[in-house]
């Protein structure tokens, strides 16, 4: 049936053909499919902008740029029906970059000055700073498109969390004093109002939350999630460690171990199966057993957040500070708990996230059913290359590989750009389409996990279509994603790239979003492309206590790396030189002092292994 309407849409691809005549490019797309596209008198250009920058205007050089064979650009303009051959003009463009090959988010510091920008405004919208000081009893987890506070008291330990991960990330990459201000502020407040010591049994727990009317603060111990209520989900209690787990990093402080420690024993003792693996994704508050009647849907299950939301959210940032064996091992069970339980590909290109006791597919619990949420594959593609620097086996890269040649032909947007959210796991009877379970919408996160995916998979394996996929989904992430008039990110962007501002979805802040995975990306993929794909060194921040690491040894690596492949160039203590460093070892030897100091590392790539 021909299409006899206007409509309006983007189309995503690389220059073909350009006709300065007829005012008229072809392109084709990320799938190989060829469009023409026709330029108004009044279509406009613009280069892609990082937060915190002016307007970047390409319309001048919209004649040169399109005569670039292989130039990337973003079309947004509208369709016209007629005689069977639809007619694209094109409003307006984006281009990534000035030239083919040439993307803007590949610059060295594009991602440090995007931390620092979303740093800064979450500062500003949370505590007023640097008018006012940091001081989390005014903490708001929601937060209006333009960052001011959505009215209510309710304080998520979660969203205290995400956020204190990403101020303590910006710090690491930046070192300004603020970020990690806020990061242990945050810590300290975490501890003081959201932690509970459970002395008798010497673990720790965290509350879902608090309100606050003043002076008045009402603890909530349980979930207050439809999805979760009144009950203790495995992974509020995770993504409690992200934010004070990062902090650790840069200061080794022994409380905040001690913290950790204690909550691993929680997971080791009351949410591990010991029986059939895994762990259970939610227990009784006060049984603090999976098995009890009062979980419902939730009794006895397991799924993809309680097994490898432990990996990125605390676990591997954990093994980096300490180099602990036992935190190694506890990454290794959880990744083979993964590669055994997880791939379906005999039913589904996408992974199965949710399980009963003893493994069997769980596919009618709640809003999941059999249901594919498209970044968490991707997420387990990204952490799982970062588990083969680690320990490599067979079955986590062949894993890693499958997902990443899969997911791009069935959760990915080939014409436009951007990664899906929530598809149905089976095709349907047409055989041809996994239907979208409930829009077409585009996350935030779910890019960030594609991007990360896909840099780190050609940063370590050199497959030049991996470096495409993250090179499409940044761009789209660079043109679309960012807020360059209020700050920050959007939480989602319609199919076509334009922000969708409805509902919770036109927040800042909400129980999904708060800092955490904006920054995460930004602090990842800037390690990514300057270390392993661009090749150039890059700094990084600590100030440890004194006597806080154990013998006196300050871990530096960014990430779990390929071994071998970055090295200690410089270190500086309080601004001077610093010699006593492992250079290939990636960590400084602390001087006996009794004071904090302030270290600066050079890390730079060891580009004579590609030689």
């Amino acid at each position: 049936m021909d299409i006899n309407f206007t409509f309006s849409d983007t189309i995503a691809g690389y220059v073909t053909d350009f006709s300065l005549r007829e005012q008229a490019f072809t392109i084709k797309t990320s799938d190989e499919r060829e469009f023409l596209i026709h330029l108004m008198p009044n279509t406009y250009a613009r280069f892609a902008r990082n937060l915190g920058e002016p307007y970047q205007d390409a319309t001048g050089q919209i004649n040169h740029l399109l005569a670039l064979p292989r130039q990337m650009v973003f079309a947004y303009g509208t369709f016209y029906p007629g005689n069977g051959n639809n007619l694209f003009k094109a409003q307006w463009l984006v281009f990534p970059g000035k030239g083919p090959g040439n993307y803007r988010h590949e610059e060295p510091d594009w991602w440090i000055n995007q931390i620092s920008s979303i740093g800064h405004s979450y500062l500003k919208w949370q505590f007023n700073h640097p008018e006012e000081p940091i001081d989390y009893h005014q903490y708001r987890t929601f937060l209006h498109l333009g960052g001011n506070k959505h009215g209510d008291y309710l304080q998520e330990t979660d969203t205290i969390s995400r956020l204190v991960y990403g101020f303590a990330s910006a710090y690491l990459l930046i070192g300004k004093d603020e970020f990690l201000e806020a990061a242990e502020e945050g810590t300290n407040y975490l501890r003081d109002h959201m932690r509970f010591l459970d002395q008798d049994e010497d673990i720790v727990y965290w509350y879902h939350g608090i309100k606050v009317d003043g002076a008045k603060e009402t603890k909530l111990l349980t979930s207050e999630f439809g999805d979760d209520y009144d009950s203790l989900p495995m992974y509020e209690q995770i993504y409690a460690l992200a934010g004070p787990t990062q902090t650790m990093r840069i200061t080794g402080d022994t409380r905040i171990m001690s913290d950790i420690d204690k909550t691993l024993s929680l997971f080791e003792r009351f949410y591990k199966d010991p029986e059939q693996e895994g762990y259970f994704s939610h227990i009784d508050p006060i049984m603090l057993s999976a098995h009890e009647d009062s979980l419902g849907a939730n009794k006895a299950r397991k799924n993809w957040n309680s097994v490898g939301d432990h990996a990125p959210a605390y676990l591997i940032n954990l093994y980096l500070a300490t180099g602990d064996p036992k935190h190694a091992e506890f990454l290794e069970y959880t990744f083979d708990t993964i590669t055994r339980y997880f791939p379906d590909y005999l039913n589904s290109p996408f992974v199965q996230e949710k399980f009963f006791a003893d493994w069997s597919k769980d596919q009618v619990w709640g809003w999941q059913q059999n249901r594919a949420v498209v970044g968490h594959n991707l997420k387990i593609a990204w952490n799982l290359m970062r588990m083969q620097s680690l320990k490599p086996k067979v079955e986590y890269l062949d894993f890693a590989r499958k997902i990443a040649e899969e997911m791009p032909k069935v959760g990915c947007d080939r014409q436009r750009g951007g990664w899906y959210d929530v598809v149905d796991r089976t095709l349907k009877p047409d055989g041809e389409h996994h239907e979208f379970s409930f829009h077409d919408r585009k996350a935030w996160w779910q890019q960030e996990q594609a991007i990360l995916a896909y840099l780190i998979m050609n940063g370590i394996l050199k497959d030049d279509e991996y470096l495409r996929f993250s090179r499409e989904v940044a761009s789209f992430y660079s043109a679309f994603f960012l807020d360059t008039d209020d700050g920050g990110v959007y939480f989602n962007t319609l199919a076509n790239g334009l922000p969708y501002l409805v509902g919770n979805e036109r927040f800042k802040g909400s129980h999904s979003m708060s800092g955490y995975h904006s920054m995460e990306l930004c602090y990842l993929s800037a390690t990514y492309i300057n270390l392993l794909i661009k090749k150039e060194p890059m700094f990084m921040y600590f100030k440890p206590y004194p006597n806080s690491f154990k013998d006196n040894i300050l871990r530096v690596s960014p990430d779990i790396l390929p071994e071998g492949s970055i090295y200690i160039e410089a270190c500086f203590i309080d601004d001077e030189p610093y010699t006593d460093f492992n250079a290939d070892g990636l960590y400084v030897n602390l001087p006996p002092i009794g004071k904090q100091v302030r270290v600066k590392v050079k890390l730079s790539p060891k580009t004579w292994l590609d030689k």
